[in-house]
């Protein structure tokens, strides 16, 4: 396992409990789940269907609405886009999100070398747990290897992947992101 980071970014500011993703399937309900959600949750911009300038010009009406409920916003893409659209940070693998510069960054993570490359970023987001709309038969973690993969994070570890509220309190973990399971 690589070393681990002090995680300065998600001390100085706290990582919130609750993230919601964006994608082509929830795009309609996400203004309305945005409100919903308790007041400084996340947001983690994804929405790759769209062409670039339609993309942005998104990204800018959520990020509003997400920002005008506290919340943090988070761009799927390297952190120098994140930078230049004013994200709070960039989400996406480790080896895209890089190291270096400002802002939250928060991998994503399948298994144990990914979460060894993820070691100096500020959250990971362990996934599958569950299965997932999209991938209903695919190969999940389930609850004993997601806990046991997250004792091993240098890191604070968000679950994802078939999530909702029902799901979060019996897999009794305090971090967690949705696609479906929020809007």
């Amino acid at each position: 396992m690589a070393r681990c980071y002090s995680g300065e970014m998600a001390a100085k500011h706290p990582l919130p409990s609750l993230w919601l993703i964006s994608d082509a399937r929830n795009d309609a309900g996400l203004e309305a789940a945005l409100a919903r959600l308790p007041k400084a949750s996340g947001l983690i911009y994804r929405h790759y269907h769209l062409p670039l300038p339609q993309r942005r010009a998104r990204f800018a009406v959520l990020a509003r609405a997400a920002r005008a409920k506290g919340h943090r916003v988070v761009l799927a893409g390297s952190m120098a886009q994140a930078r230049a659209w004013g994200a709070d940070g960039a989400y996406g693998a480790a080896r895209v999100i890089g190291r270096g510069g400002k802002g939250l960054r928060l991998a994503t993570v399948h298994g144990l070398r990914e979460m060894a490359q993820a070691a100096r970023c500020d959250a990971i987001l362990l996934s599958p747990v569950f299965p997932t709309r999209s991938h209903p038969d695919g190969k999940t973690l389930g609850p004993l290897r997601f806990h046991l993969m997250a004792a091993r994070a240098c890191v604070p570890v968000i679950a994802l992947g078939g999530m909702d509220r029902a799901r979060a309190r019996a897999l009794r973990w305090p971090r967690w992101a949705a696609i479906d399971g929020l809007v």
